[in-house]
């Protein structure tokens, strides 16, 4: 589990490690991801494009930034915010309900890559 976590993990390790190394990004892949794209970063871009949800993304690691298959997402509604930071806030409180849940999930093996799609068992 990757959280923060700012370098690129290289190939070799994740070839090892493929569908077992998830990342919390926060914001709505596979929009404002990708190199640079972390903390404030994110929330600034999400509030200066006027965006009027926001959420976060639970995703496997692949060999690039934040293009790894999504495990799951979940919205908020950020229409009424005033700056980056109150963005920011908003999105934390979700990351710390859904972060747990998918590391529960992950960890009893219900999380699994099912074609191109990643599924949750209930």
């Amino acid at each position: 589990m990757l959280a923060g976590f700012l370098k690129l993990i290289p190939a070799n390790f994740v070839n090892s490690y493929r569908n077992k190394i998830i990342n919390i990004h926060p914001a709505l892949l596979p929009s404002y991801g990708g190199s640079g794209m972390f903390g404030m970063n994110v929330h600034k871009a999400v509030f200066n494009a006027s965006a009027q949800v926001s959420g976060v993304s639970i995703h496997f690691v692949d060999e690039n930034y934040d293009t790894g298959k999504i495990i799951a997402q979940r919205c908020v509604d950020i229409s009424d915010i005033q700056s980056p930071e109150e963005l920011a806030e908003r999105v934390l409180k979700i990351e710390h309900q859904l972060l747990p849940e998918v590391i529960e999930k992950f960890a009893l093996g219900k999380v699994f890559v099912d074609k191109s799609r990643v599924r949750i068992l209930k």
